[in-house]
């Protein structure tokens, strides 16, 4: 068998194939998914950082941190709620009368 019948061999063009195509689904997931592309050797292609990028990412760590931090107040309150509605009448009154004196 020579290097031509190997070359033309189905088995071979689907395994080329099935290789060309994971890549290029590789890829198109990567650029999906907001990875750096990388060249042949290892220098990052896209996307290129940017001050405008870097500034994004700030506001949107600021908004983050603010917004965890009114889920955690939030959460207390719905405690204390829970805590209302589920609490018998008598003891809620005898706190609630506690706090009057």
């Amino acid at each position: 068998m020579n290097i031509t019948e190997i070359l033309t061999h189905p088995y071979f063009v689907m395994l080329a194939l099935a290789g060309i195509g994971g890549w290029v689904l590789t890829t198109w997931l990567r650029v999906r998914h907001g990875y750096p592309l990388e060249g042949s050797w290892g220098q990052e292609i896209k996307p290129a950082t940017s001050t405008e990028t870097t500034e994004r990412l700030k506001l949107v760590t600021q908004e983050n941190a603010q917004l965890s931090a009114e889920l955690g107040a939030l959460k207390d309150r719905v405690q204390v709620l829970e805590r209302i509605a589920t609490d018998s009448g008598g003891r809620l009154a005898r706190e609630i009368d506690g706090l009057r004196h």
